[in-house]
């Protein structure tokens, strides 16, 4: 797969990221970009911790293995590639889970749960660093066990039974994720390194945790008050914004069975993230159903809140639908002829579930992702889902390639309530190729990647790239040099003179 050139924004963005790991290399990972996307840095609470902040979630009929779902669920938007020497390990005091309303009252039935934790390599001298390097491996590393991964976790994958504890159950016990890609000289072959991450289960599903490419793909400048006037308004637009990042993922494939209740086929999922506040106590800080709904449906004020409460209390953001801000920004600034209030047709769409397609029976009004997991037959696919003509795509459930941002733009716009609109971002496709089998997603992108630069043009290496002379009255003169070496020398070996005469003391002092 070939890497996409980065922009001059992404590479101020990764400049950024440099900054912030010498100014705070203890974190975890590096600090994301500063734009936000379907749920990348979508509320204040969430915006300095990535590693716990839900990105987006898929979830859709597994399009090469009959009677099964696929779910796929992202955290930590706004990875850069070459973001080590940390890069992006999953927090080990949180719960990652992704929960399944399978009768439609807004509480889950069944959840998914996936634990990490930091495994010690062979040649490593604690559970997360290597052996007195910096590196997170020190050699070429060609399997999930090769002792050259220092930086190393497992995971335990759970299915609770919420109504049911008795049938809680482990479904994998200190599974291997893939790790995040280092770049080409340390993983020459990451695609091996992620089917050794495909897990098998034993009702016949699959399971796989790792890093990918970020498969959402949009223009984020429409955050830029939707680009500025009627005159600008649909002009700017076709960049994709998170081309060249990456992301921590998790995904799951299992016989729809494992998901429905009898009489029904239509579930509604969302993913969450609790943190660990105490020895045993967890609280919810993040959570995704719906793309979207928090970063342009949920004011400033109260997205902290919405992110910790589950959909049983969504009832308090329905004025928040049914008047939405969006619309009133595009009939303000782009001239679009939105309804702007009393949007019911809003709050079928995003809380209800479309009758006939993903409306489960007596619905709670709701902020999940529902998805008929019996696919309709005779569908012509389009990237516009269900208001495209494809009942199979996004608002039911939610595709790859559904173009979310498209699609949620028009119906906010009144595209089913008499008010038919071309509206688009203009980035109509991913800009990295999905696969055909499980788990679907695009191979994370190197660090790697060949970059545009003078330095590059002039054909500098590491070995030659700090030959320029210093700037006039900058760095010490030559003949200055060697008496910082001689001053240095003296300096270690006073150090360690004094160390020898402290250990004699103190054995003398023992032996009196």
């Amino acid at each position: 797969m070939s890497q996409p050139r980065r922009t001059s924004r992404l590479r101020a963005t990764a400049l950024l990221g440099a900054g912030t790991l010498i100014t705070a290399a203890a974190l975890a990972g590096l600090a994301p970009g500063t734009a936000s996307a379907s749920s990348h840095r979508e509320a204040p609470g969430i915006l300095g911790e990535p590693q716990y902040d839900n990105t987006d979630l898929y979830a859709f009929n597994s399009p090469d293995k009959a009677n099964s779902v696929t779910i796929i669920a992202n955290w930590n938007g706004f990875e850069e590639p070459a973001g080590g020497p940390n890069f992006f390990p999953w927090a080990t005091d949180a719960h990652y889970d992704v929960n399944i309303d399978n009768n439609g009252d807004a509480k889950p039935d069944i959840i998914y749960r996936w634990t990490f934790t930091n495994s010690r390599s062979p040649k490593a001298s604690d559970s997360f660093s290597g052996n007195g390097t910096f590196l997170t491996n020190n050699g070429q590393v060609t399997s999930l066990t090769d002792p050259n991964l220092l930086a190393r976790q497992t995971y335990d994958l759970t299915r609770i039974n919420v109504n049911h504890p008795e049938k809680t159950y482990t479904v994998l016990d200190n599974a291997r994720p893939a790790p995040s890609f280092a770049g080409d000289v340390s993983m020459p072959d990451y695609r091996t390194l992620r089917n050794q991450a495909l897990v098998g289960l034993p009702n016949g599903g699959k399971a796989f945790a790792g890093q990918a490419e970020d498969p959402f793909f949009l223009d984020l400048r429409v955050f830029d008050l939707l680009y500025g006037d009627q005159g600008t308004c649909n002009k700017e637009i076709g960049h994709d914004t998170l081309a060249g990042y990456n992301v921590n993922t998790v995904a799951l494939q299992v016989p729809r069975a494992d998901l429905t209740r009898q009489g029904s086929d239509i579930v509604g999922i969302w993913s969450t993230t609790e943190r660990q506040s105490s020895k045993d106590k967890y609280v919810q800080i993040s959570r995704l159903g719906q793309p979207l709904v928090n970063e342009a449906i949920i004011p400033y004020s109260v997205k902290d809140t919405f992110n910790s409460i589950p959909p049983s209390k969504d009832a308090a953001a329905l004025p928040f639908v049914q008047k939405p801000e969006l619309a009133a920004l595009l009939k303000n600034v782009c001239g679009v002829n939105a309804p702007t209030d009393n949007r019911d047709d809003l709050v079928t769409v995003f809380l209800k579930g479309i009758p006939g397609i993903n409306q489960p029976t007596g619905v709670t009004p709701s902020e999940e992702l529902r998805l008929n997991t019996k696919p309709f037959a005779g569908q012509t696919s389009s990237r516009l889902g269900v208001i495209g003509g494809d009942n199979n795509g996004f608002p039911n459930g939610r595709r790859l390639t559904d173009d979310v941002v498209d699609i949620a733009l028009q119906v906010v716009g009144g595209e089913i309530a008499g008010n038919p609109n071309d509206l688009g971002d203009g980035v109509d496709a991913n800009d990295a190729a999905f696969g055909t089998h499980f788990p679907y997603l695009a191979l994370p992108l190197s660090g790697s990647v060949e970059k545009s630069s003078p330095a590059a043009e002039s054909g500098r290496t590491l070995l030659t790239g700090g030959g320029d002379e210093p700037p006039s009255g900058g760095g010490f003169p030559a003949q200055d040099l060697g008496l910082v070496a001689v001053g240095l020398l003296a300096l270690v070996a006073g150090g360690a003179a004094a160390r020898r005469a402290r250990t004699s003391a103190t054995r003398a002092t023992a032996k009196a």
